[in-house]
């Protein structure tokens, strides 16, 4: 498969997926990085009236899956760990999550994530290592170009 078609199918991929249909979030996939942007809502905040931290998770790792996911033209990857830093609260406006692979072998990808606020403030980071599964990607849920 040609490489912008797998990044255009990875992206349908994302979009598809079910839990998507709450958060309705965008996405940008290119070679090692890939940009999530998603708009704050009051039903993703915890008691004290920020965003819970799920929220900053899903989109760190979302983001670090992708990047890495954007080397993978074979076999869906999976997160074997992921460290997650909150950094700062917020409670509206948009959130955007960029993902870097920072390092890549045989056997896995190591990812870097940031989540951003409306005002390009970093408000959480997280790096994670992802793994080849077992499962195709053509076997996964919305991988068409």
């Amino acid at each position: 498969m040609e490489i912008n078609k797998h990044f255009e199918a990875l992206e349908n991929m994302y979009l598809a997926a079910p839990i998507n249909s709450i958060y309705k979030p965008t996405i940008s996939i290119s070679e090692g990085f890939s940009e999530i942007n998603m708009n704050v809502s009051e039903i993703y905040h915890h008691g004290a009236g920020a965003v819970h931290g799920s929220i900053y998770f899903k989109m760190l790792d979302d983001a670090a899956f992708f990047a890495a996911s954007s080397y993978e033209l074979k076999f869906f990857i999976v997160t074997t760990s992921f460290t997650t830093y909150l950094t700062k609260p917020v409670s509206k406006g948009k959130l955007k999550s960029t993902g870097k692979v920072v390092n890549k072998n045989k056997s896995q990808f190591i990812v870097e994530s940031i989540v951003y606020d409306s005002e390009d403030r970093e408000i959480g980071r997280g790096n994670g290592i992802f793994v080849r599964s077992k499962m195709l990607l053509t076997q996964a849920n919305g991988y068409e170009a």
